[in-house]
């Protein structure tokens, strides 16, 4: 394995390492203070490493139960339609483009 991809696999996992002390269902969100806008659209980046997550622990949820509602459900399906909307149009464009050459 080459020197470059020891770093990447090393600064991925030290991505997802401290990413998953931010998912939905780790006891950080109360009823007081409910999860809103800017906590769905976190929630919704994460989405994939949450359910990953989820297979092994029942703490970890995809989906912030204790939410604000409306404005976290937006957050939440802008960050999942932008996430991965955005990587299927930039393969998409990729492709055309290899055609085009």
């Amino acid at each position: 394995m080459k020197r470059k991809n020891i770093v990447y696999l090393g600064i991925i996992l030290i991505l997802v390492i401290s990413l998953s002390s931010c998912l939905p269902g780790d006891g950080s969100i109360e009823a007081e203070n409910p999860a809103g806008f800017f906590w769905g659209v976190w929630h919704g980046w994460v989405a994939p490493i949450s359910l990953i997550g989820s297979l092994f622990t029942e703490n970890i949820r995809v989906y912030e139960v204790i939410n604000s509602g409306f404005w976290y459900d937006l957050g939440f399906y802008m960050a999942i339609v932008s996430g991965f909307g955005g990587l299927g149009f930039a393969r998409g464009r990729k492709k055309r483009h290899e055609f085009e050459e």
